[in-house]
């Protein structure tokens, strides 16, 4: 199923004492971009989230967050570092005196500056651990999953439903193409028997002419690679596996072909046909760069 690289996800539990959150969302990039934001005492997560989120996504910036709080389990010890607060106290007890401030030090504003207290948490045992955050990652996850499909869904029909507005484009250029071409005889007839002053006019070369005008405004080629290609970017829409990049580089190639037509055609309703067929594929082209 097409996913959308767009997606948010959060899920919260309770487990063997800890509160765990997990949120994981993402936005459009190129590649696999990563980045995360968990709890200082629980880096070691990082080096577990990272490829088993890459397990599930495989496009787009990610970003990742973890919320951890221990209910029922030891902090642990508190440290009080005396000689750090032994130095935060003289810096302050001199700003008093050099400026003439009110010194009004207390123990808990003492306490506040940083690495004055610090709490060394009990040991525990990090596997243990993942195997509980990842019950929860696993839910931020799915819920995650489930909104990127929804909107791969939306963003699929939008795109068929473009690729069938460009085929009726391409029917019209195919119908029309040969007319153009007894259009352009009529003209050339039209202007040799003014020209001539209603002599007798040589067939062969009106013929030639039509020859040549019909050669250089074939485009049955393109039109028959462009259905091609667009036969292709359905069968990959109807696919599971990451197709974003490989839709880009179609769209590119459906372009080329469009342009090739429009080169060709020398005709004023083919121009239009052309400019509505190089539309959609702009729009199709904005929403492939949503697709994982």
């Amino acid at each position: 199923m097409i996913r959308s690289m767009t997606g948010y996800g959060r899920f919260q539990q309770t487990i063997d004492g800890m509160d765990i959150t997990v949120e994981v969302k993402s936005v459009n990039h190129r590649y696999y971009e990563y980045s995360s934001r968990v709890p200082r005492a629980y880096g070691f997560l990082d080096e577990y989230l990272k490829p088993h989120i890459q397990k599930t996504i495989s496009r787009g910036k990610v970003d990742v967050y973890v919320w951890i709080e221990a209910i029922d389990a030891p902090l642990g010890a508190v440290n009080l570092n005396y000689t750090l607060a032994e130095g935060y106290l003289q810096a302050l007890n001199e700003l008093s005196k050099k400026y003439g401030l009110k010194n009004d030090i207390s123990v808990a504003s003492l306490a506040r500056f940083p690495d004055v207290l610090t709490v060394r948490r009990m040991a525990e045992d990090e596997e243990a651990v993942w195997v509980i955050v990842r019950q929860v990652a696993d839910g931020a996850l799915e819920r995650f999953v489930s909104m990127r499909e929804l909107e791969g869904e939306a963003l699929r029909k939008d795109i068929i439903q473009r690729a069938a507005a460009i085929l009726e484009s391409v029917k019209i250029v195919e119908e029309r193409s040969p007319i153009t071409v007894k259009e352009h005889m009529d003209r050339v007839e039209a202007r040799m028997l003014q020209l001539l002053n209603e002599a007798p006019i040589d067939e062969q070369r009106i013929l030639t002419e039509a020859a040549l005008y019909a050669d250089k405004t074939d485009v049955a080629e393109e039109t028959v690679r462009l259905r091609s290609h667009l036969k292709q970017l359905e069968t990959m829409l109807s696919g599971d596996e990451p197709v974003g990049r490989k839709l880009d580089f179609l769209v590119q190639e459906i372009n080329r072909e469009a342009n090739t037509i429009g080169s060709k055609s020398q005709d004023v309703t083919l121009a239009r046909v052309v400019v509505d067929i190089k539309s959609e594929i702009e729009k199709i082209r904005e929403q492939i760069q949503n697709i994982e």
